[in-house]
This record gives C-alpha cells, sequence and structure tokens, in this order.
C-alpha cells in the first residue's frame, strides 16, 4: 500500500516503525533535521515541505496514494492537508490526529469530511481508565466492545509460588474465560503450551473477560484493592479530558495545577471534581490534603522529569499505583527505573489507531505490545481461508495465538477441541513481523 505519512515527530516516527517494512511511506515535514533522521534508520521517501499545499502534497505522490495519516502536532495542517488530500485524490482514505473535542465532535457529526479522526487526549484517558481497573497491569486495551480485555503484567521477582506462578499450565488455577497468549522471558518470546510455566520476572500477556483480568490482577499483585480515588497532577488539555473519562466511570477525581488560570478553568469545567491550585512537588500541600488516602495518582506535567520526580514524591507520601505521561519514548525507562509503576505514551496509544488503517481492512482493532514487538489484532476470519473448521489442536504453527474468538456476539475463550469457523472475529496475539501472514493464512 502506498501511504502518506503527514509529521515526522514521534508520532509519525511510531507510524513508520510499524509500517515500512510492509508498505511504500513518504513522509512529509517541514523539519529537514526530523526527515533526515527518519531515512537514515527506514527506507522511505521524504519531502521537506508544508503538507498544507497542492505543491508538496503533489510531490509526495497523492494523486497515487490510498492512504494519508495526517498526524502532525499542528492540528489545523492536519485538517487543511486531510482535506486537500480528499480534493486532489477523490478516493484516498484519510485519518486525522486531533486535540479538540470541538472537532472531534464535528466529524462525527459528519461536518469535516475526514474518514477517520483520532484524539491522543481521549484514547489516553480511555487506556488510563482501564488500566486502573486492574491496578497490578503495566499495559491493558479493551476489544470488541469491552468484552475482552488484553493485559500485560509483570510478575514480581518476590513473588512466591501459588495458583498460578511455578506450575504448568495445565495445572495452574487460571481464571476462567482467560487464556495465557504469551510469557516474555527477558529477550525470549513463548507461545506457552500446557507444559510451560509462568516464572517470577516473567512478563505475561492474558486475553480475559473484564472480570477475569481482574482475578489476575489480584492473583499477580495478591492484594484486593480497588482504585476509586485520584488524584490528576496537571490541569491541560490532557488532565482534564482524563478527569472528564474518570468521573464519567464514577471515581472520585482531585485535580491540581499550580496555574492559577488553568486551575479555574478545570473547576468550571468540572463541577464534580475537587481542584486544587498548588505545586505537584509540595510535601506540605501532599500531607496537608492526605494524597497518601488515594488509592492512585496520574502525572500529566509537560516534562518528563517534573512528572518523574512528581510521580516519586507521591509514593513516598503513601500514593500507589503511580501513572506518569511521557513524552519522550527513551524516558520509559528511566520512569519505570526510578518506580514509576505505570509509564504510558499518548503518542504510541495515538499510533496504534493510525497503524490499522494500513492493515487488512477486516481488523477492526490493533495493539502495539513491546515497543512495537508484538500486535493484538482483532481480525475477521475468512470464508475461504485453509484454517476453517477445524479443531484448535489441528492449527498449524504461524508463531501467534488466538486467544478469543467473537462468534454471534457472544466471547468464546477457545480450548483444543473448540472449530475456527468463518466470520468468527479472532482477536490474536502475534509477532509484528509475523502480522502480514497472519492475515493472509486467516
Amino acid at each position: 500500500m502506498r501511504i502518506i505519512v503527514l509529521g515526522a515527530g514521534h508520532v509519525g516516527r511510531a507510524v513508520v516503525d510499524a509500517l515500512h517494512e510492509e508498505h511504500d511511506l513518504t513522509v512529509i515535514d517541514v523539519d529537514e533535521g526530523r526527515l533526515s533522521s527518519l531515512s537514515d534508520h527506514y527506507d522511505v521517501r521524504t519531502v521537506t515541505g508544508n503538507g498544507t499545499t497542492k505543491r508538496v502534497m503533489r510531490d509526495a505522490g497523492i494523486a497515487d496514494a490510498a492512504l494519508l495519516i495526517a498526524c502532525s502536532p499542528r492540528e489545523e495542517a492536519n485538517l487543511v492537508s486531510a482535506m486537500l488530500a480528499k480534493k486532489l485524490c477523490p478516493g484516498v482514505k484519510v485519518v486525522v490526529r486531533t486535540s479538540s473535542v470541538e472537532y472531534l465532535e464535528a466529524w462525527r457529526e459528519r461536518e469535516i469530511d475526514v474518514d477517520f479522526m483520532v484524539s491522543s487526549e481521549l484514547e489516553t484517558a480511555i487506556a488510563i481508565s482501564g488500566l486502573i481497573g486492574i491496578p497490578a497491569a503495566r499495559q491493558t486495551d479493551v476489544f470488541a466492545d469491552g468484552q475482552v480485555q488484553i493485559v500485560e503484567f509483570d510478575v514480581p521477582e518476590n513473588a512466591g509460588d501459588g495458583p498460578v506462578i511455578g506450575r504448568p499450565l495445565r495445572e495452574a488455577e487460571i481464571p476462567q474465560e482467560s487464556k495465557v497468549v504469551a510469557i516474555i522471558r527477558g529477550k525470549e518470546l513463548i507461545l506457552p503450551r500446557g507444559a510451560e510455566a509462568i516464572r517470577r520476572g516473567d512478563r505475561i500477556v492474558v486475553i480475559a473477560s473484564p472480570p477475569s483480568a481482574r482475578s489476575w490482577s489480584r492473583l499477580i499483585a495478591k492484594s484486593d484493592q480497588e482504585i476509586d480515588d485520584i488524584v490528576i497532577f496537571g490541569a491541560g488539555r490532557m488532565g482534564t479530558t482524563i478527569a472528564r473519562v474518570l468521573l464519567e466511570r464514577d471515581l472520585r477525581v482531585r485535580l491540581v495545577d499550580s496555574d492559577h488560570a488553568r486551575a479555574t478553568e478545570a473547576a468550571e469545567a468540572l463541577p464534580d471534581a475537587r481542584v486544587f491550585c498548588a505545586q505537584a512537588f509540595d510535601p506540605e500541600f501532599l500531607a496537608r490534603e492526605r494524597m497518601g488516602r488515594s488509592n492512585g495518582a496520574v502525572f500529566c506535567l509537560n516534562d518528563d522529569a517534573k512528572n518523574l520526580y512528581a510521580a516519586l514524591l507521591a509514593r513516598v507520601n503513601g500514593v500507589t499505583p503511580t501513572i506518569a505521561l511521557v513524552h519522550d519514548p527513551s524516558a520509559v525507562p528511566v520512569y519505570e527505573a526510578g518506580g514509576v509503576d505505570i509509564a504510558i505514551n499518548p503518542r504510541q496509544v495515538i499510533a496504534e489507531e493510525f497503524v490499522r488503517f494500513a492493515h487488512d481492512p477486516r481488523i477492526r482493532q490493533i495493539a502495539m505490545l513491546e515497543e512495537d514487538r508484538f500486535e493484538i489484532l482483532d481480525l475477521t476470519v475468512r470464508e475461504e481461508s485453509e484454517l476453517v473448521r477445524k479443531r484448535f489442536d489441528d492449527l498449524p504453527q504461524t508463531g501467534s495465538v488466538i486467544g478469543a474468538l467473537i462468534r454471534n456476539g457472544k466471547v468464546i475463550f477457545p480450548h483444543g477441541s473448540d472449530v475456527l469457523e468463518p466470520g468468527d472475529r479472532a482477536i490474536i496475539f502475534v509477532e509484528s513481523r509475523r502480522a502480514a501472514l497472519v492475515e493472509k493464512v486467516l
């Protein structure tokens, strides 16, 4: 597929990283340095210039493109570029990044003529909402309209053997309606069989119903703690969007920002939240407001160093778990080494949505794990697939695991005797480099 990517920043780079091996990519950006860095690492064509002009779009090859991913940080430029692309090439599919709730609502009401619009703030808020329900998770995604949850857990090094740790999977007391689809042991990927056991220090990927995902969290964390009181540090666009989504889940939310104007605006927009004008680094404020009594904190400050320090200070004052947004992807291991419980890269979250449009049109949803090493695909099985009407025990090895099926609206967590049927929606764990093969086979 010939794809044009507008924007060579963090989001554009994540998109290129996920797509460059399978597709013909052209990247547009006004910054020649960013383009040079991309072309040094990937086999992509680059065009320096403003993507809102006919000349640049034509130079990029819009006339022959199948997809435009407009993901620059300038949302007005994204929209102009998208509308221009539709004029120059009516058959092109266009996906646009936005930060504006107003633009998103206008698109939903069909007032903006693009194929899809994605809000990094809203997608991040939804991701955080899912994590808060499963405190032991390091990453989670919801599939199939909330019927299936994909959860990634780190098994603590000090975990003792128990119902699921240290036992062969065929003997482990695995929660019903769930399946372990991957064990990541160091750099090794293990697609688990019945004889394999989960060990201390492993990272595991589980596909489960939401109640079973919570059961896994209790098994891994050995805690029944429910998170219902959240502190959000940073009342900008990201922080207020997260607060709004959590309030809709009937959670108690406290919002903290050092800027009086932002705090006042947030208080007016979110009357159900308690809003404070204070520094995230003020230990007296944290103690006075008994922030340690909250059972979760989200850090949305616009600087990684500030997020890291504020998260560690909150932990010292008893707040856990801590969830911090990452602006520079290279900061993720620093966050984890520093003691932040969960690091979320909003640009990676939104890149997943863009990448989906470059895959087989049967794919309804996609999630990327472990810096894009692995993918979760929601893929509808073709009638012509060579695998239909075969028992799962008899399916060939494709470097993938089907963790769940949606058949006639009902979720099935398949066992060896189950049969794959045409029209099934399969939720599949696969190495990214094998995703195209799985799409072809199914």
